[in-house]
């Protein structure tokens, strides 16, 4: 059997690692998985790059299937999940229970790192957005830090680089040795809802389609709420 090629957002790998393992135990097949933001990814594939199953955000999905891309009626929701701030494990966590709070403890940071806006990835375009929104856009620039495209903010914790890591809640939890601090406050928080379909042209379609539906089952489901993404 070929390998099943998978184009996935790093948003769902702290869940989707264990669970392809499990697919592939239980198929005896190999998944060819490529990561990355969703953005980057609908950008690969509009370039004419292609795949057997695409789990990006809905924003993502909904954009392929404007231009054929996904095969009708193959996409389904999976998971969502939500902004959250992070420290290295053990670090004190300071208060983010409401955005007076926030907004205090991000002017204090020293460093903070979350995903460069020009990578495309929902968490980094949101609190680009939020900064100016909270009106110290300009205060926070000289103490930002990016990880490298596709990457975790939650690395530059470990490497000192960053006092405090912002990204979606599933990509900090991935990260080992760091302790979330909290999810943004009241309507400062963002949730982006991941989806996954089958690639219209794909030759392992029966395929894909198992392997979507394991992704929706019950044993999935608790795995994803465990890694941090809300089930669907």
């Amino acid at each position: 059997m070929a390998d099943l090629g998978v184009y996935s957002s790093i948003g769902v790998r702290s869940a989707a690692d264990e669970l392809f393992r499990r697919f592939e135990q239980a198929r005896a097949c190999r998944l060819a998985v490529i990561w990355s933001t969703a953005p980057m990814l609908v950008a690969r594939i509009e370039a004419g790059e292609a795949a057997d199953v695409l789990i990006l955000s809905r924003a993502g999905i909904d954009t392929l299937r404007k231009t054929g891309k996904i095969a009708p009626g193959s996409d389904v929701t999976l998971a969502g999940s939500g902004v959250a701030i992070a420290v290295k494990a053990g670090a004190p966590k300071p208060d983010i229970s409401t955005p007076e709070a926030l907004k205090a403890t991000l002017l204090r940071a020293k460093s903070i790192a979350y995903s460069e806006p020009s990578a495309g990835g929902a968490s980094g375009v949101y609190f680009a957005k939020l900064l100016e929104r909270m009106g110290i856009a300009e205060q926070m620039k000289a103490k930002t830090k990016y990880p490298p495209a596709g990457g975790f903010s939650g690395e530059l914790l470990l490497t000192g680089e960053a006092e405090l890591a912002v990204q979606q809640k599933p990509e900090l939890l991935y990260v080992a040795g760091t302790e979330i601090v909290g999810m943004l406050p009241g309507d400062l928080n963002m949730v982006t809802e991941f989806a996954a379909c089958i690639m219209a042209g794909s030759k392992q379609a029966e395929t894909g389609k198992a392997l979507i539906e394991s992704l929706r089952s019950s044993e999935a489901a608790a795995v994803f709420s465990s890694k941090g993404l809300e089930p669907r």
